[in-house]
């Protein structure tokens, strides 16, 4: 076995350079805003920001795909050599797929280009906002390739590769800072994107034994996706817009309950506690995925039933650890964070840390059915998240006039945990199947 084999085999070191991973994209992340409200006007950077909203919303504009590649071409992996059927994944399907997605970024950079041009997007420097946009937007087939290489047992060469990058793209933000021409810069970020994405589809057309006709074959492959797609994509798009708007309402449900600030700062606070975990917990359980996934399709249910409590076990570690966190220095964090506009109390605290439990079993359950490709599954998992997501600041108005903030965590704390038994009900069956 190779060392790459060997490293590709353990669970334990996929985890660790998930982590590693994950730590580089939070710091790229806050590079992004560091290093440009530094070097832009204040309304350049007002216009820059609207520019990364419209490029994380044509990046969520995929709906699941990558997500359905992963189910069906892991499936394919790992049944090799015995007789698919006729809806079983074929070579030609990547090629439409990488097709669908060069459409979407094609689509977007059009629309960017007529806001540029039409005084909507107000700048000075066109340039480097559309070398930014394809760069943020290079995600979507660089997602693609994660999700390919993943099924054909490549994550650590995939994490290794993009770690890789972050560094790299790391080096040339700040590389700003010491005066290189941001448009370079970002140029050159692209660049690199490019070569890694061409570098682990290089890999995954070697591993599936593909020719160039496969990539080409585009009524083929589209005829396929026609046939053996809608369903799944029909369940997966609706499932994501289900959970976008479920996590993201309370902003717009809270501004339109109360003119109090606090109250949005305070879920705010939550929101990116629960981002930053559920990063973690993804990392955690794509790195237990490649077992997973073969005890699941070879029908090792003891097996699975380990790996579901191991992931779900290690992934309330990650919780707990961010719980200690914050009760003991989460008032102070809340202070730092927003610049002591409001405070926060312990109740808040305590309702907090419900909430990101529940959120900790929800994680694992979507991550792991999602591989599984169980999307309509979790479409319906997803209802009474969204439904008790957008109750939860009218109820609290109503129920709670003196204390909405409490009011408010206290209802969606409660709807988190009961989707989190939802949830657990729906791994203990799948576990048992």
């Amino acid at each position: 076995m190779s060392r790459l084999a060997r490293l590709e085999g353990s669970a334990r070191v996929l985890a660790l350079v998930k982590l590693a991973n994950v730590g580089l994209v939070l710091i790229w992340g806050f590079a992004v805003t560091f290093v440009f409200v530094r070097v832009l006007p204040i309304a350049e950077f007002q216009a820059f920001l609207l520019l990364v909203a419209f490029g994380n919303f044509t990046i969520s504009a995929e709906f699941g795909l990558t997500s359905i590649i992963y189910a069906r071409l892991r499936r394919h992996w790992l049944q090799r050599g015995e007789q698919a059927d006729d809806g079983g994944f074929r070579l030609e399907e990547m090629g439409v797929l990488f097709l669908f997605l060069g459409l979407l970024m094609a689509g977007g950079t059009l629309i960017l280009l007529v806001a540029l041009a039409l005084g909507w997007l107000a700048t000075g420097m066109p340039l480097l906002f559309l070398l930014f946009f394809l760069s943020a937007c290079l995600n979507l087939p660089a997602l693609l390739a994660k999700r390919a290489l993943a099924a054909v047992d490549g994550n650590f060469l995939w994490e290794a590769l993009d770690c890789a990058r972050r560094v790299l793209t790391i080096a040339l933000l700040l590389a700003i800072l010491a005066g290189l021409d941001p448009r370079l810069s970002v140029a050159l970020q692209l660049v690199a994107s490019a070569v890694m994405i061409g570098i682990a589809i290089g890999h995954v057309h070697r591993r599936l034994g593909m020719r160039a006709h496969h990539w080409l074959a585009v009524r083929v492959g589209g005829g396929h996706v026609r046939r053996h797609y809608l369903r799944d994509i029909g369940a997966s798009a609706a499932f994501t817009v289900s959970d976008i708007i479920a996590y993201n309402a309370p902003y717009f449900t809270i501004a339109a309950a109360t003119s109090d600030a606090r109250p949005m700062l305070v879920f705010d606070f939550f929101f990116k506690m629960a981002r930053a975990l559920s990063m973690l917990v993804r990392a955690l359980v794509e790195a237990a995925l490649p077992r997973i996934t073969r005890a699941y399709h070879a029908g090792d249910r003891p097996r699975l039933r380990q790996l579901l409590a191991r992931a779900l076990g290690a992934a309330m570690l990650f919780a707990l650890a961010l719980a200690a966190v914050l009760w003991g220095a989460g008032d102070r964090l809340f202070l730092i964070l927003f610049d002591g506009q409001a405070s926060i109390d312990r109740a808040d605290i305590g309702l907090i840390l419900l909430a990101l439990a529940a959120l900790t079993v929800i994680s694992v359950s979507v991550y792991v059915q999602a591989a599984l490709g169980r999307f309509a599954h979790l479409l319906a998992r997803s209802l009474p998240f969204l439904a008790g997501s957008l109750a939860s600041a009218p109820l609290a108005l109503l129920v709670f006039p003196g204390r909405f903030d409490l009011g408010f965590l206290t209802l969606y704390a409660l709807t988190l945990l009961a989707v989190a038994a939802l949830h657990l009900l729906s791994l203990r069956k799948l576990a048992r199947a």
